[in-house]
């Protein structure tokens, strides 16, 4: 393997955020003592990310949020969300996840407009929101009292995969049940 490309695989390894080709290029233009081309760098990173995805590894090189992150391999995540469920010993309410949604969808967005939204109040789950770093606060809306405005963190695109927010299903996606009364034709024929 190149010794340029060692270099980039070590960044990407020991990143903790998505790190971008121009924070690799900075890195290693001032490691390695002389400029390098972001051509070139695109080039070994595809190679890094090609020699990873056709390996016998459990991880792989993604494309995320504008950066590159190592990344275990889909038909792994299975084992990985059972040792985090087991080790974290909670996960999102449904009320959290509803609030997570709406954040996701509608950011910037404040606390008053959630809750009007959600038709009950929820300093809570936004405040455990913030606590697991899959919301942050990006600043205050410019009316009377100035509220907060909340949006998705760089931890909510990597817990979800996403490279861009714009990647989210779009509601249009999500198939509604029908409103029915009675067993379904479904449920008769189990």
């Amino acid at each position: 393997m190149d010794w340029t490309k060692r270099h980039i695989e070590a960044l990407i390894f020991t990143a903790q955020q998505p790190i971008s080709i121009e924070e690799i290029q900075g890195v290693l233009e001032e490691s390695l003592g002389h400029s390098i081309d972001i051509a070139f760098l695109e080039a070994q990173i595809c190679e890094l990310m090609e020699s990873h995805q056709n390996s016998e590894s459990s991880i792989e090189i993604q494309e995320i949020d504008g950066g590159y992150l190592f990344l275990t391999k889909s038909e792994f995540h299975n084992s990985i969300q059972v040792m985090l469920k087991q080790s974290s010993g909670k996960k999102l309410t449904n009320a959290a996840l509803e609030t997570l949604a709406i954040i996701a969808y509608k950011q910037p967005v404040t606390k008053t407009m959630i809750e009007s939204i959600r038709g009950v109040q929820s300093d809570y789950l936004i405040q455990k929101l913030l606590d697991k770093d899959l919301v942050t606060i990006t600043g205050r809306e410019e009316s009377p009292g100035r509220p907060l405005l909340y949006a998705t963190s760089e931890r909510f695109m990597d817990y979800f995969g996403l490279k861009d927010i714009k990647d989210l299903p779009k509601l249009k996606d999500f198939k509604m049940p029908e409103n029915t009364i009675g067993v379904s034709d479904l449920a008769m024929e189990n």
